[in-house]
Protein backbone atom coordinates (compact mmCIF):
# COMPACT_ATOMS: atom_id res chain seq x y z
CA UNK A 1 0.00 0.00 0.00
CA UNK A 2 1.12 3.27 -0.83
CA UNK A 3 1.31 6.32 1.21
CA UNK A 4 -0.02 9.46 0.03
CA UNK A 5 0.02 13.29 1.39
CA UNK A 6 -2.44 15.50 -0.55
CA UNK A 7 -2.31 19.15 0.59
CA UNK A 8 -5.14 20.94 -0.97
CA UNK A 9 -7.69 23.95 1.00
CA UNK A 10 -10.67 22.66 -1.75
CA UNK A 11 -12.20 20.12 0.53
CA UNK A 12 -14.36 19.17 -2.74
CA UNK A 13 -11.11 18.21 -4.39
CA UNK A 14 -9.35 16.49 -1.78
CA UNK A 15 -12.15 14.84 -1.04
CA UNK A 16 -12.75 13.36 -4.63
CA UNK A 17 -8.91 12.57 -4.67
CA UNK A 18 -8.68 10.81 -1.52
CA UNK A 19 -11.77 8.60 -2.25
CA UNK A 20 -10.55 7.91 -5.63
CA UNK A 21 -6.93 6.62 -4.48
CA UNK A 22 -8.14 4.80 -1.46
CA UNK A 23 -10.18 2.79 -3.65
CA UNK A 24 -6.40 1.85 -5.56
CA UNK A 25 -4.84 0.86 -2.47
CA UNK A 26 -3.64 3.94 -1.17
CA UNK A 27 -2.96 5.34 2.30
CA UNK A 28 -4.49 8.62 2.32
CA UNK A 29 -3.19 11.85 4.48
CA UNK A 30 -4.63 15.26 4.44
CA UNK A 31 -3.56 18.38 4.83
CA UNK A 32 -5.86 21.73 4.68
CA UNK A 33 -3.16 23.90 4.10
CA UNK A 34 0.22 24.40 3.60
CA UNK A 35 1.24 24.64 7.48
CA UNK A 36 -0.21 21.60 8.00
CA UNK A 37 1.51 19.70 5.35
CA UNK A 38 4.96 20.64 6.22
CA UNK A 39 3.87 19.19 9.90
CA UNK A 40 3.35 16.07 8.91
CA UNK A 41 6.03 15.84 6.16
CA UNK A 42 8.08 16.51 9.48
CA UNK A 43 6.29 13.22 11.30
CA UNK A 44 5.12 11.00 8.51
CA UNK A 45 7.28 9.42 5.33
CA UNK A 46 4.87 9.28 2.18
CA UNK A 47 5.59 7.81 -1.27
CA UNK A 48 3.85 10.68 -3.06
CA UNK A 49 2.97 14.33 -2.17
CA UNK A 50 0.12 15.98 -3.33
CA UNK A 51 0.35 19.96 -3.39
CA UNK A 52 -2.18 22.17 -4.31
CA UNK A 53 -0.39 25.67 -5.66
CA UNK A 54 -2.37 28.14 -4.14
CA UNK A 55 -2.86 27.36 -0.20
CA UNK A 56 -3.17 29.54 3.26
CA UNK A 57 -0.30 29.03 5.80
CA UNK A 58 2.30 28.25 3.10
CA UNK A 59 1.92 27.88 -0.68
CA UNK A 60 2.41 24.70 -2.78
CA UNK A 61 6.18 26.27 -3.63
CA UNK A 62 6.83 26.94 0.31
CA UNK A 63 6.05 23.28 1.03
CA UNK A 64 7.71 22.13 -1.78
CA UNK A 65 11.11 23.76 -0.03
CA UNK A 66 10.79 22.58 2.97
CA UNK A 67 9.97 18.72 2.07
CA UNK A 68 13.19 18.35 -0.18
CA UNK A 69 15.55 19.24 2.48
CA UNK A 70 13.58 15.64 4.17
CA UNK A 71 12.81 13.58 1.26
CA UNK A 72 13.76 12.84 -2.15
CA UNK A 73 9.92 11.61 -2.70
CA UNK A 74 7.92 12.01 -5.44
CA UNK A 75 6.15 15.83 -6.07
CA UNK A 76 2.80 16.49 -7.82
CA UNK A 77 1.38 20.07 -7.71
CA UNK A 78 -1.97 20.60 -8.82
CA UNK A 79 -3.21 24.64 -9.51
CA UNK A 80 -5.23 26.31 -11.54
CA UNK A 81 -2.57 28.75 -12.93
CA UNK A 82 -1.14 27.61 -16.01
CA UNK A 83 1.69 30.56 -16.37
CA UNK A 84 4.79 29.03 -17.75
CA UNK A 85 7.29 30.67 -14.75
CA UNK A 86 4.97 29.13 -12.50
CA UNK A 87 5.82 25.36 -14.25
CA UNK A 88 9.31 26.32 -14.01
CA UNK A 89 9.96 27.58 -10.61
CA UNK A 90 7.75 24.21 -9.19
CA UNK A 91 10.30 22.08 -11.30
CA UNK A 92 13.24 23.99 -10.33
CA UNK A 93 12.33 23.53 -6.63
CA UNK A 94 12.85 19.66 -8.06
CA UNK A 95 8.96 18.74 -7.87
CA UNK A 96 8.26 15.85 -10.99
CA UNK A 97 4.88 16.86 -12.40
CA UNK A 98 2.62 19.36 -12.81
CA UNK A 99 -1.12 18.98 -13.48
CA UNK A 100 -3.67 21.70 -14.05
CA UNK A 101 -7.19 21.79 -12.58
CA UNK A 102 -9.66 20.65 -13.46
CA UNK A 103 -7.77 17.64 -13.65
CA UNK A 104 -8.52 13.43 -14.89
CA UNK A 105 -8.55 11.49 -11.48
CA UNK A 106 -8.00 8.33 -14.02
CA UNK A 107 -4.90 10.49 -15.17
CA UNK A 108 -3.45 11.80 -11.87
CA UNK A 109 -3.40 8.37 -10.37
CA UNK A 110 -1.75 6.64 -13.62
CA UNK A 111 0.97 9.33 -13.32
CA UNK A 112 1.12 8.47 -9.39
CA UNK A 113 1.83 5.29 -9.51
CA UNK A 114 4.39 6.00 -12.71
CA UNK A 115 6.60 8.44 -10.52
CA UNK A 116 6.34 6.00 -7.48
CA UNK A 117 7.25 2.78 -9.41
CA UNK A 118 10.24 5.09 -11.41
CA UNK A 119 11.38 6.08 -7.68
CA UNK A 120 10.89 2.93 -6.11
CA UNK A 121 13.19 0.93 -9.08
CA UNK A 122 15.70 3.87 -9.53
CA UNK A 123 18.38 1.98 -8.01
CA UNK A 124 16.81 -1.40 -8.73
CA UNK A 125 19.76 -4.12 -8.50
CA UNK A 126 22.51 -1.52 -9.15
CA UNK A 127 21.32 -0.33 -12.18
CA UNK A 128 19.87 2.84 -14.07
CA UNK A 129 17.63 2.47 -17.24
CA UNK A 130 15.70 4.92 -19.03
CA UNK A 131 15.39 5.92 -23.43
CA UNK A 132 17.63 3.31 -24.55
CA UNK A 133 20.59 4.40 -22.45
CA UNK A 134 21.76 1.68 -19.27
CA UNK A 135 23.88 2.03 -16.45
CA UNK A 136 25.27 -0.83 -14.18
CA UNK A 137 26.18 1.68 -10.97
CA UNK A 138 28.33 -1.21 -9.79
CA UNK A 139 30.68 -2.10 -12.90
CA UNK A 140 30.77 2.18 -13.80
CA UNK A 141 29.53 0.69 -16.88
CA UNK A 142 27.36 2.74 -19.79
CA UNK A 143 25.24 0.51 -22.72
CA UNK A 144 23.77 3.33 -25.42
CA UNK A 145 21.03 1.21 -27.09
CA UNK A 146 23.09 -2.21 -26.57
CA UNK A 147 26.87 -0.37 -27.30
CA UNK A 148 29.12 -0.35 -24.47
CA UNK A 149 30.28 3.39 -24.00
CA UNK A 150 33.13 4.44 -22.32
CA UNK A 151 32.93 7.90 -20.42
CA UNK A 152 35.54 9.77 -18.35
CA UNK A 153 34.35 9.95 -14.14
CA UNK A 154 32.74 13.47 -14.40
CA UNK A 155 30.28 12.97 -17.37
CA UNK A 156 29.41 9.35 -16.20
CA UNK A 157 29.19 11.15 -12.62
CA UNK A 158 26.61 13.74 -14.86
CA UNK A 159 24.58 10.86 -16.45
CA UNK A 160 24.08 9.13 -13.25
CA UNK A 161 22.63 12.37 -11.80
CA UNK A 162 20.41 13.12 -14.59
CA UNK A 163 19.15 9.65 -14.75
CA UNK A 164 18.54 9.58 -11.04
CA UNK A 165 16.19 12.65 -11.21
CA UNK A 166 14.64 11.98 -14.14
CA UNK A 167 12.01 14.76 -15.91
CA UNK A 168 13.08 16.93 -13.01
CA UNK A 169 14.62 20.69 -13.56
CA UNK A 170 18.02 20.98 -12.45
CA UNK A 171 19.93 24.21 -11.85
CA UNK A 172 23.88 24.46 -12.85
CA UNK A 173 24.17 24.85 -9.32
CA UNK A 174 22.65 21.85 -8.25
CA UNK A 175 24.54 19.72 -10.91
CA UNK A 176 27.73 21.48 -9.65
CA UNK A 177 27.35 20.56 -6.25
CA UNK A 178 26.27 16.85 -6.98
CA UNK A 179 28.81 16.10 -9.38
CA UNK A 180 31.55 18.31 -8.39
CA UNK A 181 31.30 18.50 -5.01
CA UNK A 182 33.52 20.71 -2.87
CA UNK A 183 35.59 21.42 -5.63
CA UNK A 184 34.60 25.00 -5.56
CA UNK A 185 37.34 25.98 -8.09
CA UNK A 186 34.67 24.84 -10.69
CA UNK A 187 32.03 26.82 -12.40
CA UNK A 188 28.99 27.32 -14.84
CA UNK A 189 30.42 26.97 -17.92
CA UNK A 190 32.11 23.62 -16.63
CA UNK A 191 28.32 22.14 -16.42
CA UNK A 192 28.01 23.10 -19.73
CA UNK A 193 31.45 21.45 -21.07
CA UNK A 194 30.75 18.26 -19.40
CA UNK A 195 26.85 18.63 -20.41
CA UNK A 196 28.22 18.71 -24.22
CA UNK A 197 30.63 15.71 -24.08
CA UNK A 198 28.01 13.75 -22.55
CA UNK A 199 26.04 14.45 -25.59
CA UNK A 200 28.47 13.78 -28.13
CA UNK A 201 29.17 10.28 -26.25
CA UNK A 202 25.49 9.57 -26.35
CA UNK A 203 25.08 10.32 -29.92
CA UNK A 204 21.50 9.68 -31.13
CA UNK A 205 19.96 9.31 -27.41
CA UNK A 206 21.53 12.67 -26.61
CA UNK A 207 17.78 14.55 -27.13
CA UNK A 208 16.84 13.03 -23.57
CA UNK A 209 19.20 16.13 -21.69
CA UNK A 210 16.98 19.19 -22.41
CA UNK A 211 17.88 22.44 -21.82
CA UNK A 212 16.14 24.93 -20.05
CA UNK A 213 16.85 28.46 -20.90
CA UNK A 214 18.31 30.45 -18.33
CA UNK A 215 17.25 27.86 -15.52
CA UNK A 216 19.61 24.46 -16.46
CA UNK A 217 18.79 20.74 -17.82
CA UNK A 218 16.67 18.41 -17.34
CA UNK A 219 16.77 14.45 -18.59
CA UNK A 220 13.18 14.07 -19.95
CA UNK A 221 11.74 10.82 -19.60
CA UNK A 222 8.49 10.27 -21.20
CA UNK A 223 5.24 8.97 -19.99
CA UNK A 224 2.45 6.96 -21.77
CA UNK A 225 0.35 9.11 -19.70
Amino acid sequence: MYKLLIAEDDLRIREAVKVFFQKRDFSVTEAGDGTEAIELLREKEFDLILLDVMMPGADGFQVCRALRKRTDAPVIFMTARTAEEDQLRGFALEADDYVTKPFSLPVLHAKAEALIKRHKGIRQQNRLEFCGIAVDLKEHEVRVDGRTVGMPPKVFALLVFFMENPNRILTREQILDAVWGEETFCYDRAVDTTIRKLRALLGNRAGCIKTIIKVGYKYEVKDDV
